[in-house]
């Protein structure tokens, strides 16, 4: 979920609730479900939680911090082939890992599309790369959708 911390929620088995979180760093390791708008796992939200490795919530090791758009968008740009196949192929061999449902917390997508979490926000939501079989592209989505990340060195 963009914005989280690395505090269990980001396991696949992880249970879940239908409780926000009016604080940055919710205290468990429930995957936070949100059915209505704007769709965020923190009510109020805040945009600056995963901002540069000193961000609030950086989930990455220490010295690590998540791709901004710009960087994601650049490594796309590089691969051999625009899609799911090209991902792979890239030295940062990105799987089709699908993502975690914001309405109910199903797993969904797994085996056919790729999605990741940039550091970059839109509005009330966030950037993301996605790939499958035919295409790539950046991508505004909603922060309680369970996506994968991948930390970039700083």
């Amino acid at each position: 979920q963009w914005g989280r911390r690395a505090d269990g929620h980001q396991c696949r088995t992880s249970p879940i609730t239908a409780s926000l979180s009016s604080i940055d760093q919710p205290g468990n390791g429930n995957f936070i479900l949100a059915p209505n708008a704007p769709y965020d796992w923190r009510s109020p939200q805040n945009a600056n939680l995963w901002q540069g490795v000193n961000g609030v919530n950086n989930p990455c090791p220490s010295g690590y911090r998540l791709p901004t758009e710009t960087e994601l968008n650049a490594e796309r740009l590089s691969w051999s082939q625009n899609n799911f196949a090209g991902a792979f192929a890239s030295p940062l061999k990105l799987p089709i890992a699908g993502f975690r449902s914001r309405s109910d917390g199903s797993l969904g997508n797994v085996g056919t599309y790729g999605f990741y979490w940039s550091s970059t926000v839109s509005g009330t939501n966030s950037r993301s790369l996605y790939f499958l079989s035919s295409n790539a592209a950046m991508l505004v989505n909603v922060r309680a959708n369970g996506f994968s990340v991948r930390c970039v060195k700083d």
